[in-house]
């Protein structure tokens, strides 16, 4: 879900408090309560070099493990419909996957204070453990409730647990290149959600739903340890940090943000939950082309969250961000005519592209909004709480539009471009009341 850090606050400011997406490094000259040798004390981030890379590689598999099972969930939508759990609703469904989407955004508010604290290798220790064992206890679980709690409230914590850190440690090794750093890094859940899903589908015919989950527990929990052994936190100085900061909400444009990324992400995910349904039971394809078009939406997804990185640094993300989402408001109106295989692959491949920019630059809109250096953690956790919730419950309020005894999926699609084009709507609202002077067309802001 990430893409560049934050492009708007000064480069300086940032430095200084070694913030993103709601979680500040480690303070200088204070050992980590838990990282013992690996976090060590440095004037000025590398901005390069191979061992700073070698970072952007470890929280490459963060992403791998958090995000690359958000965005396989549609493999696992598809088969519980048709297979393990036929007869359950896809409303019912789809809450495993929200619930899981939601706690991995949600419980930032609590793992980027511990961050902030230097306990940085119990937050992955625990991650590790928690998606790893939750992942084995999905390959046993045959009833609803246990797929519930294992994949949807396990992996979940576990994944938040990751989540922060992925996002965090590269903030302290790069400064001119941290917006390409942390999108290249973003990338893994993409790849993720591709490997998830391929090796799924290609394990669960032949080994069955249990072992094919084995396998891919034995493989997140190995990359998961390289990431480990990879991660080693700089310090830098950071300021005391509230949990909750109330007095953002009376900036107009920094609540509007949070208001448009809620109702942004209640509709963004829609295809990536159903595009496989749809095109089973709508299109009348075969399980393999099904499957196919998940694959082909995050292989495009790569793209969308990396090109536009280069571009949210020199024209400000919020200026990016929205036509970003009018292309994908408008690819998700478009799904109701796509009713042939070819304009089903070619939905696939924009909508990929489109929403893979749209979900990489909250981080750099969000801190885009103004406020204090030392705040922009607080501000960034209390906006993802709110996105937190279009997670939570998009998903599943779609799935019920969907009459899949009838083949309906009309008013899923609707409520994917309904909802997209709100958010859009609030983001230009915010942009509308942004001061002129914050430097947003250069994509950077004074950090007043």
């Amino acid at each position: 879900m990430l893409g560049p850090a934050s492009a708007s606050t000064s480069l300086d400011d940032i430095e200084k408090i070694g913030v993103v997406q709601g979680a500040a490094a480690v303070p200088r000259g204070v050992q980590s309560r838990d990282a013992g040798a690996d976090c060590f004390d440095s004037p000025e981030p590398p901005d390069g070099g191979i061992g700073a890379w070698m970072q952007v590689f470890g929280a490459f598999f963060l992403f791998f493990a958090s995000w690359g099972f958000v965005t396989a969930f549609g493999v696992y939508q598809n088969y519980y419909e048709t297979e393990l759990l036929k007869g359950t609703a896809a409303s019912t469904i789809s809450w495993i996957g929200s619930i899981q989407a939601f706690l991995l955004m949600f419980i930032g508010v609590l793992t980027g204070p511990l961050y902030d604290k230097g306990y940085f290798r119990s937050l992955l220790v625990t991650g590790t453990t928690m998606v790893t064992f939750g992942i084995m206890m999905t390959s046993l679980a045959t009833e609803y409730y246990q797929i519930l709690l294992a994949q949807g409230v396990c992996i979940g914590l576990g994944t938040g647990c990751l989540f922060v850190p992925s996002v965090a440690v590269i903030a302290g090794y790069f400064t001119m290149k941290r917006s390409f750093a942390t999108g290249l890094a973003s990338t893994g859940g993409s790849i993720g959600g591709i490997v998830y899903s391929v090796a799924f589908r290609s394990l669960v015919d032949k080994i069955g739903f249990g072992w094919a989950n084995r396998f891919l527990g034995f493989l997140t929990m190995v990359l998961l340890l390289l990431s480990m052994s990879i991660l080693k936190p700089r310090q830098f100085p950071a300021g005391p940090r509230s949990l909750l900061l109330p007095s953002a909400f009376k900036e107009l444009p920094y609540t509007f943000t949070a208001l448009a990324l809620m109702l942004m992400f209640m509709g963004v995910y829609v295809p990536y939950f159903q595009i496989q349904g749809y095109a089973g039971e709508y299109l009348g394809l075969n399980k393999e082309i099904s499957y196919q078009l998940l694959t082909i939406m995050n292989v495009s997804s790569i793209f969308g969250r990396t090109v536009p990185t280069i571009g949210a640094d020199r024209i400000g993300p919020i200026n990016l961000m929205i036509p970003a989402m009018v292309g994908t408001a408008i690819m998700g109106f478009a799904w109701l005519g796509m009713r042939d295989v070819a304009s089903t692959v070619v939905f696939a491949v924009l909508y990929g592209f489109l929403s893979g920019t749209v979900v990489s630059l909250p981080p750099t809109t969000v801190t885009s909004m103004g406020g204090k250096p030392s705040d922009v953690g607080t501000r960034m956790g209390m906006a993802f709480t709110f996105a937190a919730i279009g997670l939570l419950t998009g998903n599943p309020i779609a799935g019920a539009l969907i009459d899949i005894p009838n083949k309906k999926f009309r008013g899923a699609q609707i409520f994917c471009g309904c909802f997209v084009t709100a958010g859009c709507l609030l983001f230009v609202a915010a942009r509308l009341l942004l001061p002129k002077n914050n430097g947003l067309s250069g994509g950077r802001q004074s950090g007043k």
